[in-house]
C-alpha cells in the first residue's frame, strides 16, 4: 500500500489483488500532475460541478481522489475496478460516490469534464474516444495524462482527430498532460473496432476461422506468434471435458479445443472486458453447433469451484501496463492447480526466458515440455 499526497486530499492506495510484497505502486507521477492542474490557481481551477468521466484510471487513484465530486470511471480491466472500490473503501469513501462502467457500457450522454489516463494501447484510446465523443460538447474540459514514455505524436493526432485541437505540457517528474478543445464540427465517426481475420491454413482445428478483436486486445490484426505455436501442439482431449481458456483474449484457443473437443464445456475466462466480448464473439462466429461455452471476466480462476476443471490452458501476459512481471503468471499457476481436478492439467505457452517451468514446478511439483523452438516453450504440469 502507497500514500498519495494530492490537492484533494491523502489517500492510502494499493493494486488489486493486493500483495505484501508487490513493488509497482496504484499511482504514479501522471496521476499525481492532472490530479494538481485541476486545482492550479494559475490556469484556474477546474469546475467539476458537472458530469465528470475518468477513462482509464489503472487502480482507481484518480477516481477515488475525485470521489467528492461523484466521476463516472470508464475502464476495461475488472482488476482496476475492483482496486477501485477497495480503495475507495480502505480511505472510508462511499463505494456509490463512483458510477464504475466497462469498455463495453455505454458512456453518459453527457460529460463536462472528461480525464484521460493514456492507455498502453493507441488502439484502446481510439476505440474509446469515438465512444465517448458525442458525449462531449464545446464547453468540455478534456485532459488527458501519462508518462512522457506513454505519449507520442500519434496519440496527440488521435485527440486532434475525433476531439479538436490538441496541445501537450511541459513534461513534470516524466509526466506530461494533454489539452485538447473539443471541436463540435468535427464529423462523428463509428469506431472501427473490432477487427476480424481469419487464421491461417497450418495451426490445427481452428484453421480458416474468423477472429473477433476488440480494440485494446494483444495482436488485433493478426495472431500473434506464441499462439499460433501453441496451437500446434495444443492437448487432444475427448470426451465431456471442463476446458478452461485462462486469460483468453480474443479466445482463440478455447476456439480452438471446442472444435477438437466438441463434447468439451469450455469457459473463456480474463480480467478484460473487451477480451471477453472478443472471445464470445469468436467463439460465436467458429464453434461448432451445439459447443457448450461460458464467459467470465473475473479474477482469474476465483470463481470456479475447486477440483472442478480437467484442462487449463494459458498463454500468460508478462507486462502489467509498461512494467515487465511474472507476477501475473504465477497467480494463473496457482489459481489453475486450485482449479483443476487430480489428474488435470494445465498447458501453457511462453517465452523461453521467462522461465515458468521453474514456477511450475514449485507450484505443481512437476513440469514437461511439450515442445519448444528458438523463442518459445510449451509446458504441461499435472495435478497429483
Amino acid at each position: 500500500m502507497n500514500r498519495l499526497t494530492t490537492p484533494q486530499g491523502t489517500f492510502d492506495l494499493a493494486r488489486f489483488p493486493e500483495h505484501p510484497r508487490d513493488p509497482f505502486r496504484a499511482w504514479d507521477a501522471a496521476d499525481e500532475y492532472l490530479l494538481r492542474q485541476l486545482t492550479d490557481p494559475d490556469t484556474g481551477p477546474v469546475d467539476l460541478s458537472g458530469t465528470v468521466a475518468v477513462l482509464g484510471d489503472r487502480w482507481g487513484a484518480l477516481a477515488t481522489a475525485l470521489a467528492a465530486h461523484r466521476p463516472v470511471q470508464i475502464g476495461d480491466s475488472y482488476l482496476g475496478r475492483r482496486a477501485t472500490l477497495a480503495n475507495l473503501a480502505r480511505n472510508g469513501l462511499d463505494q456509490d460516490a463512483v458510477r464504475l462502467l466497462s469498455s463495453r457500457d455505454t458512456p453518459p450522454d453527457r460529460i463536462d469534464v472528461l480525464l484521460v489516463r493514456v492507455p498502453k494501447s493507441l488502439a484502446f484510446l481510439e476505440d474509446q474516444l469515438h465512444r465517448i465523443a458525442p458525449a462531449v460538447h464545446a464547453d468540455t474540459v478534456v485532459i488527458g495524462t501519462g508518462m512522457v514514455k506513454e505519449i507520442h505524436t500519434s496519440t496527440l493526432k488521435l485527440f486532434e482527430r475525433i476531439i479538436g485541437p490538441t496541445r501537450t505540457s511541459l513534461a513534470v517528474r516524466k509526466a506530461r498532460l494533454v489539452f485538447s478543445t473539443p471541436d463540435p464540427r468535427l464529423p462523428r465517426t463509428p469506431s472501427p473496432y473490432p477487427y476480424r481475420y481469419e487464421l491461417p491454413a497450418d495451426v490445427g482445428p481452428a484453421s480458416g476461422r474468423t477472429v473477433v478483436n476488440h480494440a485494446g486486445i494483444f495482436c488485433a490484426d493478426r495472431l500473434d506468434l506464441g499462439t499460433r505455436f501453441f496451437l500446434k501442439h495444443l492437448p487432444t482431449r475427448g470426451g465431456a471435458a471442463r476446458i478452461v481458456d485462462l486469460g483468453c483474449g480474443n479466445g482463440v484457443l478455447g476456439l480452438s479445443a471446442a472444435i477438437a473437443a466438441p463434447d468439451a464445456h469450455i469457459t473463456f475466462v480474463d480480467e478484460s472486458y473487451g477480451a471477453v466480448a472478443s472471445a464470445e464473439e469468436t467463439f460465436r462466429a467458429g464453434a461448432p453447433d451445439g459447443a457448450k461455452a461460458d464467459f467470465l471476466v473475473g479474477d482469474g480462476l476465483a470463481d470456479l469451484a475447486p477440483g472442478s476443471v480437467d484442462l487449463v490452458l494459458n498463454n500468460p501476459p508478462f507486462h502489467s501496463h509498461l512494467a515487465t512481471t511474472d507476477a501475473t503468471a504465477r497467480t494463473m499457476f496457482t489459481g489453475a492447480r486450485t482449479a483443476l481436478r487430480q489428474g488435470g492439467e494445465l498447458w501453457v505457452v511462453g517465452n523461453r526466458h521467462l522461465s515458468y517451468h521453474t514456477h511450475l514446478r514449485r507450484i505443481f511439483g512437476n513440469c514437461t515440455t511439450v515442445a519448444g523452438d528458438p523463442k518459445f516453450v510449451v509446458l504441461r504440469a499435472v495435478k497429483r
